[in-house]
């Protein structure tokens, strides 16, 4: 008497799963060149969120994070009735902001500018240029800035003299600290932030332009109704991302530049957890301040994604 054969559902596979195993295997090559990137994250991103635990925790380094007491929201509770911490925290937003409004559209307008060069040698010349700053790590471009804003000795201070002015504390005035901030970081990374866009313009189908001269469009039309539109889901992919990414105010640039005489309107959450959890050893209130601030990000990122979807466009989720 022949067996029955397996149902699908229960000893046996089902034609969509080996669909899916098929499709696996016929790319395996593409899944073995993206296996380094999914440990890295896996090591370096995902295993370290069970530290998040401390945040919750009395922490001891001889105890360890299962072996601590719990304390619940004991730590946030402490950070919050704090003024410091409210003070960090809009110096982080307050920067983050700047950086966003000035620091966003301006690697896209030069993209778009160097997309109408012609002169195939200088635009590589120009993008060459650009690009880097980029490379160049923020311990050795803060002794740049050093020696070009000093006060005493500064190349931009001591133009500002012959002139006949007074130098300026671009380094040591509260004044002036965000915003020697916000354009030194402008200045190193808006030249590698147009690859993006430029990759993106790349795409845009030449005949569009064609059709748009034919029409008599100007250049500036051809901008407007050609190439944003074409790259418009790029555009909001970044700025999603951007605005995920709103309480990273740029540690390692305020860690090299900043001090004292500026904690008023540089103390932000990454060196306030860098000085509360290396230096005075609260390894707990760090992590929640660390936790916050993820939170906050996080909420941001979905809210901007699901604008995006709402506005027709595919967004990052």
């Amino acid at each position: 008497m022949p067996t029955p054969a397996a149902k699908p559902g229960r000893t046996g596979i089902g034609p969509a799963r080996l669909e899916v195993l098929k499709r696996i295997y016929s790319y395996r090559s593409f899944y073995l060149m993206l296996l380094p990137a999914i440990l890295y994250y896996l090591v370096f991103h995902y295993y370290p969120m069970y530290g998040a635990l401390i945040a919750f925790k009395q922490f001891s380094i001889t105890k360890g994070i299962t072996g601590s007491a719990w304390v619940g929201f004991q730590h946030f509770e402490y950070l919050f009735g704090l003024d410091k911490f409210w003070q960090i925290f809009w110096n982080t937003i307050v920067i983050s902001l700047y950086r966003l409004v000035f620091g966003f559209p301006l690697p896209l307008i030069v993209a778009l500018l160097l997309n109408e060069v012609r002169k195939l040698m200088f635009k590589r010349t120009v993008q060459t240029v650009i690009y880097l700053p980029h490379f160049i790590s923020w311990v050795i471009m803060g002794g740049l800035l050093i020696n070009l804003l000093s006060v005493d000795g500064g190349v931009v201070n001591n133009l500002i003299r012959s002139l006949g002015g007074q130098p300026v504390g671009f380094l040591i005035d509260e004044n002036y600290f965000r915003g020697t901030l916000v354009w030194s970081m402008i200045w190193k990374e808006f030249g590698w932030n147009t690859i993006i866009y430029m990759a993106a313009l790349a795409g845009v189908n030449p005949q569009l332009y064609e059709a748009a001269v034919m029409d008599g469009a100007n250049r500036w039309r051809r901008v407007w109704h050609i190439t944003l539109p074409c790259i418009r889901s790029t555009i909001i992919i970044l700025l999603i991302l951007r605005i995920g990414g709103l309480m990273e105010a740029g540690f390692e640039q305020i860690f090299v530049l900043y001090h004292p005489g500026v904690y008023n309107v540089a103390d932000i959450i990454d060196t306030y957890v860098y000085r509360v959890g290396l230096t005075e050893g609260k390894f707990s209130l760090a992590a929640a301040v660390g936790l916050f601030k993820s939170v906050i990000n996080f909420t941001l990122l979905v809210i901007a994604n699901s604008l995006a979807r709402r506005m027709g466009e595919q967004g990052i989720y």
